[in-house]
């Protein structure tokens, strides 16, 4: 296995296939952040005289090179190199000999992981925040669609009061901007420089950190150099609680619809080619994906607890421990995007009962809106309470909702307009 940073020990073979990891594989993620990276450190390095102008311009062009590589798909780790950060500058020595050695020159594996970790991070963030953007449209389409059709409430899984379709869509959409404002906050955490920090140590080199922070694009830098190498594992963690808030919201409306699915409600259905059957029930239309929806949230909502495990009661600096954050965040990010995008899929095919309340089961929703309606007389709440009350335990309550619309004042509290402002202010957070 070609080593770039060993000693020159032997490593037992076992070992450092066991050290490996995932690595190999996973890293091809991250390819085109370390060589962006790598551009911006060569720059650098020509800009405070560490290397010369004719160096850099080698460096770029053969990085720039590798990048389309990567780009084009055609890139690949080599089975005898341990990760890309080793790919990446093999490939420059071997092309350019002593000029490809100078590129390493004070930077520190650790600072370069963590850019190349940053850079993905952020990415990733934006396409969660457009496809999560993509499915707060649709919910807020559907909202603004359904509003005047009715859907009981529930309270304790029991009938409570009247609501409507609109106002179920639209709180998932006002949940998801709750949920964008936590991931703002990762994103702001993201957008900080760490290259420079080397080790977490720093170095008595002449660098530039500010250069590579602007060539690169963050927005500040990670100042303390011992803190920017805390900041892994940290940072995946500030991330996996916006991860797993998102998650949560979808995971509920997910559950919902498998709960409304269910005949005995019969409030929402999907296209018979959304669902699948039973292999001895001919009659069975199963929400398949939105249970597998449900379980895929789940599993994401574990992952602030997993990462906490790994980096829980390590001390400062680096420790190994940190490799095993990639195998359990970067399948999750690629859970996440595919559970945004088959909900918004689904969501675009879903159809509603608008009969939904036409079943005498559903007349106790209408007892709040028949005290009111003794409230508005005059009546004492009370005493209005009581009455109906009264009526419900004698078996005669009757309530005719065609005839009755008091209940129609709940459905103008959609706020679309609102909620979708208010949707706006957030993703201004990551412009």
């Amino acid at each position: 296995m070609k080593k770039l940073w060993s000693t020159s020990n032997t490593i037992d073979q076992l070992v450092e296939t066991f050290s490996i990891g995932q690595d190999q594989t996973l890293d091809l993620q991250i390819a085109q952040y370390d060589i962006i990276g790598s551009m911006a450190h060569a720059k650098m390095l020509a800009h405070v005289k560490l290397i010369s102008e004719a160096e850099k311009d080698a460096l770029l062009n053969t990085l720039q090179q590798l990048l389309e590589l990567v780009k084009s798909g055609e890139f690949k780790i080599e089975s005898s190199i341990e990760d890309i950060h080793s790919q990446v500058e093999l490939f420059l020595i071997e092309e350019l000999g002593d000029v490809g050695k100078k590129i390493h020159t004070a930077r520190s594996r650790n600072d370069q992981v963590l850019v190349d970790l940053k850079l993905f991070f952020r990415a990733e963030i934006k396409e969660l925040v457009k496809l999560t953007q993509e499915l707060f449209s649709t919910l807020q389409q559907l909202s603004e669609q359904n509003k005047d059709h009715l859907l009981p409430g529930y309270t304790h899984l029991q009938m409570a009061m009247v609501s409507s379709f609109g106002l179920w869509f639209g709180a998932f959409a006002e949940s998801l901007v709750d949920d964008l404002q936590l991931m703002a906050a990762a994103f702001k955490i993201v957008n900080q420089n760490p290259l420079g920090s080397a080790a977490g140590y720093g170095t008595s080199l002449p660098i530039n950190r500010t250069m590579t922070t602007e060539l690169l694009g963050f927005d500040d830098l990670n100042y303390n150099v011992v803190h920017a190498q805390m900041s892994r594992g940290k940072t995946e963690l500030q991330l996996s609680y916006a991860m797993a808030s998102i998650a949560q919201t979808v995971g509920k409306l997910a559950t919902d619809i498998c709960l409304y699915m269910n005949p005995g409600f019969n409030y929402v259905k999907l296209p018979k080619s959304f669902t699948t059957g039973s292999s001895i029930m001919p009659h069975k239309k199963n929400p398949d994906i939105f249970e597998l929806v449900r379980g895929r949230c789940n599993q994401i909502m574990a992952l602030p607890g997993s990462l906490s495990m790994l980096i829980t009661n390590l001390p400062s600096g680096y420790h190994r421990d940190f490799q095993l954050l990639k195998e359990t965040i970067f399948p999750a990010l690629q859970n996440l995007k595919d559970v945004l995008e088959i909900t918004t899929y689904g969501l675009k095919h879903i159809e509603i009962n608008e009969q939904s309340l036409d079943r005498d089961k559903h007349q106790f929703l209408f007892t709040v809106e028949a005290v009111n309606e003794l409230v508005n007389t005059g009546v004492p709440f009370r005493t209005a309470y009581q009455a109906v009350s009264k009526q419900v335990n004698d078996g005669t309550f009757r309530y005719d909702k065609e005839i009755n619309h008091t209940h129609e004042g709940s459905l103008g509290n959609l706020c679309i307009e609102q909620i979708n402002l208010k949707m706006e202010r957030v993703l201004h957070l990551f412009d």
